[in-house]
């Protein structure tokens, strides 16, 4: 399988320029994506037109991702019905710096065929305004620039200025550049980055008179058609600091049904015959989720590591009650955070059973249900069965200090925050 069949049966070519199937599918080619760095972190949208690049590589070809240090200054209008917030040159270094490590984690950088990370702001910053306009934009009428989409929707609604018009002369200039000096012939990126990426390939045809090509990926949605990587609790990155390796990883595992195995295709180096597998088992034995464990497993180990997805695994088992051993109180406090809570000073605690405890946080309705769930065996301190109705609450119980988290039955859980 070439790499142009791979990224059609894994559903990642949304368009095409002419002659992009027949150099994808013979000889080299070095091909690039650009990332603009509007945040110290990339986020889950971002993995598409990585694992883009992923692939790339994995078939021998040259992978060069583009951190748009020039780019970012300015903002690209594709997708976005207002104009982007200019960022200083402090946070757009910063912002560098932080993808460039993220990238890191998804491709090599040596070896026989390593990756390369160039910066266009490199390339730009010395550019003059008259050298910029002669050289590149006489080569394009006013009436081609409107024509694209990005700048025909921004002028449907709200208007753009002249920074965010000029974005496609940039991006269009950096392909022309790689062009000459990478022998870079193939740009990729997300469908609204297709008026962008013909516009460079357009510009290197009048100038150079040279073949580029453009392949895009579709725009990925939830099967409810709303924005992929957003949750009640926001944007899922890809940076740990920002969103735990937990919440990532509970980000895939619920993934619905129908969104799984195109998540699998996209988003993990799983060959057809085990995502083949994968489905079957989905349709057979859904409740298993088999599928959905094995998407969270392979995407959290690529983004967070070994380490990472041992404790996201771990903290999910929490959840069913495993063991709390290891985890910290800031980690338990993610966890539950859709737990309801219950805050009670400390000299207070201790004057209490835990049957009554258990009643006045509302847990249960009454000491009497209290103490008949201890003899079933189905009241928990800290995933810790109670044994005994008369016992109450040891200082070494609570969670540094801070934290006590009940559980009736299997899910009944409920935070004690202690003062």
């Amino acid at each position: 399988m070439n790499l142009y069949q791979e990224l059609l049966w894994r559903g990642f070519i949304y368009q095409e320029s002419e002659g992009a199937r027949e150099a994808l599918s013979s000889g080299h080619v070095t091909g690039y994506i650009g990332f603009d760095p509007t945040a110290e972190s990339l986020h889950v949208g971002s993995l598409l037109p990585i694992m883009g690049l992923v692939h790339l590589q994995r078939h021998g070809h040259t992978a060069i991702a583009v951190v748009g240090g020039a780019t970012g200054m300015i903002g690209d209008p594709s997708g976005k019905s207002k104009e982007r917030i200019l960022l200083s040159e402090d946070v757009l270094r910063r912002n560098q710096e932080g993808i460039k490590r993220q990238l890191e984690r998804f491709l090599s950088f040596t070896g026989e065929n390593p990756a390369l990370i160039v910066n266009n702001y490199d390339w730009t910053a010395n550019v003059s305004i008259i050298q910029f306009l002669r050289d590149i934009g006489k080569n394009f009428t006013v009436n081609y620039m409107l024509s694209k989409e990005s700048v025909r929707r921004r002028l449907e609604g709200e208007g753009i200025s002249f920074t965010e018009f000029s974005y496609m002369l940039l991006q269009a200039y950096d392909f022309l550049y790689l062009y000459d000096n990478y022998n870079c012939i193939l740009q990729m990126g997300g469908s609204d980055q297709w008026g962008n990426i013909t516009a460079g390939i357009d510009l290197i045809r009048k100038v150079r008179g040279g073949r580029a090509y453009g392949i895009v990926f579709p725009l990925v949605t939830t099967a409810t058609g709303t924005k992929f990587g957003k949750t009640e609790e926001g944007t899922i990155w890809l940076d740990e600091k920002i969103t735990s390796p937990y919440r990532f990883y509970q980000f895939w595992i619920n993934a619905d049904d129908k969104d799984v195995i195109k998540y699998l295709k996209f988003f993990t180096l799983l060959s057809k015959e085990e995502i083949d597998e994968l489905e079957e088992e989905l349709k057979e034995r859904p409740e298993k989720r088999v599928a959905h464990k094995k998407l969270a497993e392979e995407i959290t180990r690529m983004v967070h590591g070994e380490e990472g997805l041992r404790k996201a695994q771990k903290a999910t088992a929490v959840l069913f009650g495993g063991s709390f051993e290891g985890l910290s109180l800031k980690e338990l406090e993610e966890i539950f955070h859709h737990v309801p809570s219950f805050e009670i000073q400390k000299e207070n605690l201790s004057n209490l059973t835990i049957p009554e405890l258990a009643a006045i946080s509302g847990l249960v309705k009454s000491k009497g249900e209290a103490k008949r769930l201890i003899s079933s065996g189905g009241l928990y301190i800290n995933n810790i069965k109670v044994d005994s109705p008369s016992s109450k609450i040891e200082p070494h119980q609570l969670i540094e200090g801070k934290l006590l988290i009940l559980r009736k039955g299997k899910k009944g859980f409920l935070l004690v925050r202690v003062k």
